[in-house]
């Protein structure tokens, strides 16, 4: 088998990679490095099924050779990324969704869309399932990558009833774990860093607002799956367990011992209320859920930031 794996030297996308090899695929990772990093990868550069293309796959590119799974996972994902890069944005979800699926129609491959959950929006239906529309406010500054996704879906369906290519798309939920940037923006590595540079922890709004998070081998076990299987429509990846911010960043700080304060923000614009997955469709097509235990998968991420912290200030 052989993957191409767009945004494959981001978070996701190298934890992907290293899934596909594991699965003896040969892989093409293609990166433009504006928020993923050749590091993430670097474990691999001996591995003779691996190569490395830098590449922004908005403008043509091509790949020699036969390929049957692409796997788009190119694009920004953390509001500090897509605020400061909004045009970017905008363009990896439509020009390069477009791109990436001209591949998987000129290869005859199998293409996987990691679609986000932010397709819901801040949503008026709890939990969020497969069949809701969303709530989105397209002119709101989290439309750039709301509206990107929901487009990037509707791509990938033109593609799939148009030209027959098949297609999967997964909607990803909150997911952290190793590799993961210190300033990624996400409540996670926010959290963690702040906690071990004993600063206080920046919670927005009351902190009442609920999320889940899904540890990453449980997320790629489950995106695994998706691109493996027959499934066209869109299926929720994700942790059904849900949290308040507050709980979460008190939890934080029972783990790390950190004496950190929380400092309360005000919520920023169109800030999600509630985000939790039903993965019933996950459960049943692709005999999923997530193993890992939110605060086992936190314990891992945080010896990893916490070598990182001190690889920086070395």
């Amino acid at each position: 088998m052989v993957s191409v794996v767009l945004g494959g030297a981001g978070f996701l996308g190298s934890h992907l990679v290293d899934r596909l090899l594991g699965e003896g695929h040969q892989v093409f990772a293609i990166d433009n490095f504006i928020t993923g990093s050749p590091a993430n990868v670097e474990h691999l550069k001996n591995e003779p099924r691996f190569a490395l293309m830098q590449q922004d796959i908005t403008e043509y590119f091509s790949l020699p050779g036969p390929v049957n799974y692409v796997f788009n996972f190119a694009s920004p994902a953390s509001p500090i990324d897509y605020l400061q890069l909004p045009i970017q944005t905008l363009k990896v979800g439509a020009l390069g969704t477009h791109k990436a699926l001209g591949l998987a129609k000129e290869k005859g491959a199998v293409f996987l869309l990691a679609s986000t959950s932010e397709v819901y929006g801040d949503p008026l239906v709890h939990p969020q399932q497969e069949s809701y529309w969303g709530n989105v406010n397209p002119i709101g500054p989290r439309g750039v990558y709301d509206e990107a996704k929901r487009f990037a879906e509707a791509m990938t369906m033109a593609y799939h009833r148009a030209h027959h290519v098949q297609t999967r798309i997964a909607r990803i939920f909150n997911t952290y774990g190793p590799r993961m940037r210190l300033q990624d923006g996400r409540v996670v590595p926010a959290f963690i860093g702040q906690a071990l540079k004993g600063e206080p922890l920046t919670v927005f709004g009351d902190g009442l607002q609920t999320r889940s998070f899904c540890y990453v081998s449980d997320e790629i076990d489950g995106l695994f799956r998706l691109g493996m299987s027959q499934e066209v429509f869109p299926v929720n990846v994700g942790n059904p367990i849900e949290m308040t911010v507050l709980d979460f960043a008190k939890l934080i700080l029972q783990i790390t011992r950190s004496k950190s304060s929380i400092d309360y923000r005000p919520l920023p614009v169109d800030d999600p209320k509630v985000r939790q997955p039903d993965i019933t469709r996950a459960r049943q097509l692709l005999g999923w859920e997530p193993k890992v235990p939110v605060d086992e998968g936190l314990r891992k991420t945080i010896e990893y930031f916490k070598a990182n912290l001190q690889t920086v200030n070395a």
